[in-house]
């Protein structure tokens, strides 16, 4: 069976759908259960704010959404321009092995290659994740030499 799906900027209306794929893909890589509320408010502040990045979905015959993948920016004054981190990285398992990452990744690197200050793109994946591993090795992707270290700060 041909995969028949396209891909869109997300809209305010995909918001419920794009924040249960979070909550699936965070359950599903890390078993971590994420607060959906968070989440959701997380996706609209990243539609309503484009400056902070974008979110494509891929949707089927219907319009409903079967993935997405998302950017934020982050400036390199190293490089004298923006790297776009790739993140929010899901796509309903009925739909994988059959194009619609590949379609997403590559729609992102054209906006990456045709952005003035695009320099490249840059994710992050949790280190068991040996598939998504391999998925962005075929992509065109490298393992970097830096760690990721973080603090995360308590809201509220």
């Amino acid at each position: 069976m041909t995969a028949s799906f396209t891909l869109r900027p997300a809209a305010l209306g995909d918001v419920p759908t794009l924040a249960a794929f979070q909550c699936a893909m965070a359950l599903e890589t890390e078993d971590h259960t994420l607060d959906e509320a968070t989440v959701t408010a997380g996706i609209q502040g990243l539609l309503t704010h484009p400056d902070r990045g974008r979110v494509w979905v891929a949707v089927d015959e219907a319009d409903a959404c079967i993935g997405t993948a998302s950017v934020t920016f982050e400036w390199s004054d190293w490089r004298n321009g923006t790297f776009w981190w790739l993140q929010s990285v899901y796509v309903l398992p009925p739909w994988r092995q059959r194009g619609v990452f590949s379609a997403l990744y590559q729609t992102l690197r054209e906006g990456a290659l045709t952005d003035p200050t695009g320099i490249g793109l840059r994710l992050y994946v949790e280190r068991d994740n040996a598939r998504a591993q391999r998925t962005y090795a075929a992509l065109g992707m490298r393992e970097t030499d830096y760690r990721l270290f973080e603090e995360e700060f308590p809201k509220g």
